[in-house]
């Protein structure tokens, strides 16, 4: 417990580092240094260098973890823990100036998920968890709120995978939209997952998203006191492309709501 502990403070200074270059960099970004990586999936040399910044920083802390990261600059092959990095989560909301978009950290052993850092750019807040010992912003103790689902603040985000995704978001809009608090979409996986663990939103629900955007900020959720699932209600999430995270609460309705669009078996 100490050794994560300890091991979760120090990814947060990799995090912060890694933030503090993004921010640099925003100052005299250019859209002409955007690259395309498929239809409305976008990355920038800010991506790139701080991925290669977090990885050099990771291996120094633990040389013995393999990696999975968005960019591809570094890989695994049989180690037995593995960073999971996205160096920049909301890229598209990076590029337009628009909050929030995050450097998102976690490691992983087997299926287990042992530390998780979340660092937001725009509003200097580190959200942070490991393994059986809390959530925290900043240091700040956090826990999920406890809103039932008729006054609940959801986030139903919008993947790349806009043919596929499309007759899913449009059944939950149509099942939410007015029957809800209200509904928000912000263009960041990790830090709609770091809002749940601390209560400001309710739920969250997403699919065809990476391991990358989701892990860390599913342990700070589950850290924080929600839970978190895949779409069809499986508690081991980490070897999927989709994600529900809630206060616990609201977790039968969205689930339920979910499991409709998964295609019969």
């Amino acid at each position: 417990m100490q050794e994560l502990e300890t091991l979760t403070r120090l990814v947060c200074n990799v995090a912060r580092e890694a933030g503090s270059y993004i921010r640099k960099e925003r100052e005299g970004f250019s859209a002409d240094k955007v690259e395309r990586k498929h239809a409305h999936d976008y990355v920038s040399y800010v991506d790139k260098g701080s991925e290669r910044q977090i990885v050099e920083a990771l291996r120094r802390l633990l040389p013995e973890a393999g990696f999975i990261t968005e960019e591809g600059l570094a890989t695994h092959t049989d180690e037995q823990m593995l960073w999971v990095v996205d160096p920049l989560d909301g890229t598209t909301n990076f590029i337009h100036g628009f909050a929030p978009y995050a450097v998102s950290i976690a490691l992983m052993q087997g299926h287990r998920i042992l530390v998780g850092v979340v660092y937001d750019v725009c509003a200097d807040e580190c959200f942070s968890a490991w393994l059986g010992g809390g959530a925290y912003v900043n240091g700040q103790p956090i826990h999920v709120g406890c809103s039932a689902i008729g006054d609940a603040l959801l986030c139903l985000q919008l993947p790349y995978n806009s043919d596929a995704y499309k007759p899913v978001i449009q059944h939950l809009i149509s099942r939410f939209y007015g029957n809800v608090g209200s509904i928000r979409m912000i263009g960041s996986a990790a830090m709609a997952l770091c809002y749940v663990a601390a209560g400001r939103l309710d739920a969250y629900a997403e699919r065809y998203i990476g391991q990358w955007d989701y892990m860390a900020g599913a342990l700070i959720v589950s850290e924080a006191g929600g839970r978190v699932t895949d779409y069809a209600g499986a508690d081991d999430f980490t070897q999927g492309d989709c994600v529900v995270a809630t206060n616990g609460v609201v977790h039968a309705d969205l689930l339920e709501a979910v499991k409709r669009t998964l295609p019969t078996p």
